[in-house]
C-alpha cells in the first residue's frame, strides 16, 4: 500500500487548498478512504471520510459547509477540497486507507508523508 499527499501549502485565513492523494499497491475502488490531520501538539483527528464508491460522505463537525471530499477511481485518486481556511486548520493532513468498503469503517495508520497546511495571516 502506498498513498502519496499533496496538494498543501501555506495560505491566508479565508483561502483554499485542493489536496489530492495518489494511490497504489490495492483494489482502490474496493476501500473507503478517511483524510486525517495532525495540527503540532495533538493527536490525530478525522477530517472527512469517503465510501468506497464515493457516494457516502462524512466530515468532523468543524470543516463541515467548508470542506468537500471526493475521489476518482479511474486514476486512483482521492480529493479534499478546503474552502473558507481557518487558522485551527493548520496541520499536517494525511489520507488512510480504511479497513473496508463503508465511510464509517476504521481507517489503518496514515502510511505517507502528508501534506502540511498552514493557515496564517
Amino acid at each position: 500500500v502506498q498513498l502519496v499527499e499533496s496538494g498543501g501549502g501555506s495560505v491566508q485565513p479565508g483561502g483554499s487548498l485542493r489536496l489530492s492523494c495518489a494511490a497504489s499497491g490495492f483494489t482502490f475502488e474496493n476501500y473507503g478512504m478517511t483524510w486525517v490531520r495532525q495540527a503540532p501538539g495533538k493527536g490525530p483527528e478525522w477530517v472527512s471520510r469517503i465510501s468506497h464508491r464515493g457516494y457516502y460522505k462524512e466530515y468532523v463537525s468543524s470543516v463541515k459547509g467548508r470542506f468537500s471530499v471526493s475521489r476518482d477511481n479511474a486514476r486512483n485518486a482521492l480529493y479534499l477540497q478546503m474552502d473558507s481556511l481557518k487558522p485551527e486548520d493548520t496541520a499536517v493532513y494525511y489520507c488512510a486507507k480504511n479497513t473496508g468498503p463503508a465511510s464509517y469503517s476504521n481507517y489503518e495508520p496514515p502510511r505517507g508523508q502528508g501534506t502540511q497546511v498552514t493557515v496564517s495571516s
